[in-house]
């Protein structure tokens, strides 16, 4: 979801050239600003690796008191925080809306999700930190035994730019929920919204000790010193090749990870599929925040019977769009600077390649805007579709069937999201799909659910966030057994065991495992 140079930082000169960050190396600082016209948003300081160490020994000291209160206690202070953001989205959607670039209604919407997923941790952290009982066997019943979910300790987060609040967030408070500490390192292109967002939590829980929830911020070398400081996770939001360099890094000190990256979305469009709605999802999955959305639609594939019908719809509805700053606008500028060379790299291959643009183009192509694309007739090995393009554009491709359609779709390296358009058959063709996540007869519907788990396959990623299993990824699973009473001769577990012992259990087990 974001850009190399916002987490790896092989090349801070170059990151410190962009327009939506520049860095005065001589004072250690950088400046956010705002996309759409290069408006002043505030200086940040670029933190090193020993002012990192010292933010993770403040949050080690916070941790104890931290973990140590009971789940629902943890539950109050995120509740806390939640009212405060919300009672300050006024100035939430100003920031993003400034730092980003998106609309102000798709800012208001990213609050929104951001909220729920805090809610949704508050309510099931004491469930998920449950201690549960579990059968210690045959063999060793006079024992009983416990599986504890622990916190891991501390937690980095290092975040996109596309989403700055709604991504770290799914991390980060099923992480606090959990009773870990938190290291939020935001992408230098929207630093402003995540350290509003740490100074909401404190802001809402003044009583609790410093380093609960703490803030670096930087470019590259300050993500990779997080991925050496010694946190006991790293969870990621970013692109793929972003994403291996953070495992290379993290591999150093055998430090875990969470991988939530890149993405190249598909939707298959069946003939049985009501053409309007499915044009009319596509059309926003594909758009929607300049299409800088990691599980956005980037590829879709119609079964020819009603491809004419649905491209025409749907490119009606992409001349309808108007990027800009205005309140009328449909998304705003790209946030980071260079990815408009790559969506223009992308366009410019389609057309070399024999692909057509039915609405945009690279004409479309401006400083600081892109408008909406459509493209059809584009070779399946054309970088715009085997690439993450992440900007407004779609290809789409006629099929002879579903089978075909399938195919196509899971013949990629990505493999986040997926949608399918059909009034029959959804549930049969969306079980076909690899993927992390589908959507039937909508499109990316998962992401507002704090429910359900969200992630990718292959190389799009690893590991999860939201739900049970994102909530997992932040505990430490501990075996408790404990000895109940001896069983004199028989016990198993001692250097005195009785030579009958074993030829007993050898006849006793015959019936359990024979064929």
């Amino acid at each position: 979801m974001t850009a190399e140079a916002s987490v790896t930082g092989d090349q801070r000169s170059a990151t410190c050239d962009q327009r939506s960050a520049t860095c005065d190396q001589r004072s250690a600082t950088f400046d956010s600003l705002a996309p759409a016209d290069d408006e002043f948003i505030a200086t940040f300081t670029v933190d090193s690796a020993e002012t990192v160490a010292g933010v993770l020994s403040t949050a080690r000291s916070a941790q104890h008191t931290w973990s140590s209160m009971p789940p629902r206690t943890r539950a109050q202070h995120l509740k806390a925080w939640r009212h405060e953001i919300w009672s300050r989205r006024a100035e939430f959607v100003d920031l993003i809306h400034r730092e980003n670039g998106k609309p102000a209604d798709d800012a208001l919407l990213e609050i929104v999700l951001t909220l729920e997923h805090i809610a949704w941790a508050e309510k099931h952290a004491p469930r998920l930190l449950r201690t549960r009982r579990v059968n210690p066997g045959f063999l060793l019943a006079n024992y009983s035994a416990l599986v504890d979910k622990v916190a891991l300790g501390v937690v980095g987060v290092i975040g996109p730019w596309n989403y700055p609040l709604y991504a770290p967030n799914s991390a980060i408070s099923a992480a606090l929920a959990a009773g870990n500490c938190v290291v939020f390192k935001p992408s230098e292109y929207t630093p402003a919204v995540g350290a509003r967002y740490v100074k909401a939590f404190s802001d809402a829980n003044p009583e609790l000790p410093a380093g609960v929830l703490s803030l670096v911020t930087g470019f590259g070398e300050t993500g990779a010193a997080l991925c050496r400081a010694g946190v006991d996770k790293i969870a990621f939001t970013g692109s793929s090749r972003t994403g291996s360099k953070i495992m290379a890094t993290c591999a150093e000190t055998l430090t875990p990870v969470v991988m939530e990256c890149g993405g190249k979305d598909p939707v298959v469009v069946a003939a049985d599929a009501d053409i309007a709605a499915a044009a009319e999802a596509v059309a926003w999955g594909a758009f929607t925040n300049g299409g800088q959305t990691c599980v956005g639609v980037e590829r879709v594939y119609v079964e020819r019977s009603i491809a004419a019908e649905f491209t025409a719809a749907l490119v009606a509805h992409a001349r309808g769009i108007e990027p800009g700053v205005h309140g009328s606008a449909t998304y705003g500028p790209m946030t980071m600077p260079s990815q408009i060379e790559i969506v223009r790299r992308h366009l410019t291959d389609a057309a070399d390649s024999g692909g057509r643009a039915l609405v945009g183009g690279v004409h479309s192509i401006g400083s600081r805007f892109v408008g909406p694309t459509v493209l059809v007739e584009t070779p399946e090995d054309c970088s715009a579709v085997r690439e993450e393009t992440f900007g407004p554009t779609v290809t789409v491709r006629e099929v002879a069937d579903l089978d075909e359609a399938i195919a196509l779709s899971n013949d990629h390296r990505y493999a986040l999201g997926a949608s399918v358009f059909s009034r029959h058959h959804g549930s049969e063709i969306a079980e076909r799909l690899v993927c992390g996540q589908v959507t039937v007869n909508s499109v990316i519907a998962f992401a507002g659910m704090g429910a359900v788990p969200m992630g990718g396959v292959g190389a799009s990623g690893f590991g999860r966030v939201h739900g049970d299993e994102g909530f997992a990824e932040f505990c430490r699973t501990r075996g408790r057994v404990r000895k109940l009473f001896g069983i004199p001769g028989f016990e198993l577990v001692t250097l005195k065991r009785r030579r009958w012992v074993m030829p007993l259990i050898d006849r006793a087990l015959s019936l359990r495992h024979r064929r």
